[in-house]
This record gives C-alpha cells, structure tokens and sequence, in this order.
C-alpha cells in the first residue's frame, strides 16, 4: 500500500503543476 501512497503524490503534484501553467 505504500507505492500507492507514493503513486498518489506524484499524481498530485502532476495536477498542480498542469494547473499552474
């Protein structure tokens, strides 16, 4: 269950950075 916290944050910060430009 780990990796799919990690999976989730990448995914996070992909979407902010989208987001952002």
């Amino acid at each position: 269950m780990f990796y799919m916290d990690i999976i989730f944050s990448l995914i996070c910060m992909l979407l902010l950075i989208i987001c952002v430009l």
